[in-house]
């Protein structure tokens, strides 16, 4: 998933120059080739088996780590790179967003590879109701009445689900929690440091944590990376580009669609996701799951239709006099 750059939890979105129409359209395409990519993540990875997850994720940052180094070399950005590592509290921070997406990759890479893309999904559609909490915890903001209803709402959601799965359903919270936080870090450092830089420098840091992975893998099953196809290994590469790619591509789209827009189309990615999980794949879906999922999607429509509201409201204070 995308780094977050939505407007914060309680408030709305800062006014800003309307984008010009090719801008825009520009922008929407982006966006929805970010969110696309994202959406048939569960695809590429179930292609890479019989690769486990741990070996998909340590080869996933190191390609990562390869692609963004050959970008920055192409671009002539590592200047971007050296200013980030000469302020060791940015470099930190940025560390600190490292260990969450690793959190992330791994969650969902597990979740996918163990036929449950469905909770993997549902952790993406509880993600923004997650961003509004962190607010509320992390950041002391006040919500909305309309906020605290969604935030209600996806509470009795995750009790359903609960007591539907006859477990606690930690992949998708771990899946919500990890990128609501990665999100928030990379809130913080804002403009600071850019997409390409903050991918190249958190796979930088995660690095040593993927030679470890790919040292006890190699050790107890072994590592078939190289040894099942060439089109396996070429996939596995590739694992670098589909990491960067999307990220680049919300990264362009950020900068030219309204924060709301952009908040309504990433729901496009969890849906591709549940659309894979529940009619391709063919996962469970009892009765219980259903009204698990429309809590969360009547949750969801909450918060949208107040982010909506609360946007133009926004404009139409700062609307100039004529």
């Amino acid at each position: 998933m995308p780094d977050a750059s939505s407007p914060s939890p309680s408030g709305s979105p800062s006014p800003s120059p309307r984008p010009s129409a090719p801008g825009v359209k520009s922008g929407f395409i982006q966006a929805i080739g970010a969110y696309g990519l994202w959406g048939f993540l569960p695809v590429y990875f179930l292609v890479l088996a019989p690769s486990g997850p741990f070996e998909i994720v340590a080869f996933r940052i190191l390609f990562s780590l390869v692609f963004c180094a050959l970008l920055l070399t192409v671009t002539r950005s590592w200047g971007a790179v050296v200013a980030i590592v000469r302020s060791p509290r940015l470099l930190l921070t940025v560390g600190l967003a490292g260990v969450f997406i690793y959190v992330n990759w791994q969650v969902y890479i597990f979740a996918v590879l163990t036929d449950r893309v469905l909770e993997g999904a549902l952790g993406y559609f509880i993600n923004p109701i997650v961003t509004v909490l962190l607010g509320v915890l992390i950041l002391r903001e006040r919500l909305r009445p309309a906020q605290w209803v969604a935030v209600a709402i996806s509470f009795v959601a995750v009790l359903v689900l609960a007591i539907g799965y006859g477990t606690f359903p930690w992949i998708s919270l771990a899946l919500a929690f990890s990128f609501g936080l990665y999100g928030l870090i990379k809130k913080r450092v804002g403009p600071r440091v850019d997409a390409v830089s903050g991918l190249s420098l958190e796979t930088a840091w995660l690095t040593p944590v993927a030679v470890i992975q790919l040292a006890v893998v190699g050790s107890s099953t072994g590592i078939l990376f190289g040894s099942v196809s060439v089109g396996h290994t070429l996939l596995v590469i590739g694992s670098g580009v589909i990491t960067a790619v999307p990220l680049l591509l919300f990264a362009g789209a950020a900068r030219r669609l309204p924060l709301i827009t952009l908040g309504l189309v990433q729901y496009l990615a969890p849906l591709l996701q549940f659309a894979f999980g529940a009619f391709v794949l063919r996962e469970a879906m009892p009765p219980e799951r259903w009204v698990g999922f429309g809590l969360v999607w009547v949750a969801l429509i909450v918060l949208t239709v107040d982010m909506v509201v609360s946007g133009r409201s926004a404009r139409r204070v700062v609307r100039p006099l004529t």
